[in-house]
């Protein structure tokens, strides 16, 4: 089963109004709600019934998900290399800008000190972590001027990728790459910045990009070699945490990865 392209992102939530009014905020065109289909409720694994806002983020689509029979919130305490880690990142022309607005609406910080510009090793983009109002991970990107042709805008232009938490990189590699996606350039982060943006101590983390054939967007591997994660619970597609990958494929399934992030593919 081959995952060729990515077209989007689901986050479960269990205040729909309240994140419509967050996303709504940082820049996403947010949309009216509809019915989630039964047949998808099957392949989510779900009884009862969902609803859906679609979001808009320049080329990007974003999804808000809410159950009538909700799942978990987001854990408590959960920090940037536990296992249940996965963040959207958006590029933006202007991180100072979109920070301020991030945290005006109601944005935790999860780095240290607000935007941090990261060495060439690490990508020589200045970024952000934070928390939506349910608890979701999001990251603030800004390429250096000319670096990336696709993110020529202005604002908050899109999402580049997902990042999450794996507990060993190279079986989380072998499980992308049997799935159709490639390996990118890998980095090893570490050091005074990595340590700001994460918010933990003496981070070393191994970032590998795993690419679709189509791209832009794509998945990024994050192996900490310290912290060690926290070992990740097994998430129900209704659980907040349950982040869901939305791929374009032939059949509809739920498949999910060595640590247990949820991808969903979709006709």
């Amino acid at each position: 089963m081959s995952l060729t392209q990515i077209i989007g992102f689901r986050l479960v939530t269990a205040e729909p109004e309240r994140l419509a009014v967050f996303y709504r905020a940082i820049g996403f065109e947010v949309g009216e709600a509809n019915p989630i289909p039964r047949q998808e409720m099957a392949v989510l694994g779900l009884q009862g019934s969902g609803s859906r806002r679609a979001m808009a983020l320049g080329p990007s689509r974003v999804d808000l998900d809410v159950f009538d029979r909700p799942g978990h919130a987001y854990p408590i305490g959960a920090n940037a290399s536990d296992l249940v880690f996965q963040h959207l990142a958006l590029v933006t022309s202007d991180i100072e800008a979109a920070w301020h607005r991030a945290c005006h609406a109601g944005a935790t910080p999860i780095s240290r000190t607000g935007p941090v510009q990261l060495p060439k090793s690490a990508g020589d983009v200045v970024a952000v972590k934070f928390r939506d109002p349910d608890g979701h991970p999001l990251e603030f990107l800004q390429f250096p001027l000319g670096a990336k042709a696709a993110w020529s805008g202005s604002g908050v232009m899109g999402v580049d990728h997902s990042a999450i938490c794996v507990a060993d990189v190279a079986a989380s590699e072998r499980f992308y790459v049997s799935h159709g996606l490639s390996e990118g350039e890998r980095s090893l982060n570490h050091g005074p910045t990595q340590v700001a943006l994460d918010g933990l101590d003496d981070v070393e983390v191994e970032v590998v990009p795993m690419n679709p054939s189509k791209q832009p967007l794509h998945v990024e591997l994050l192996g900490y070699r310290h912290p060690t994660a926290a070992a990740g619970a097994g998430l129900s597609a209704n659980d907040i945490a349950a982040t869901r990958f939305v791929w374009r494929a032939e059949r509809a399934a739920l498949l999910r990865d060595p640590d247990g992030h949820l991808h969903q593919l979709t006709r």
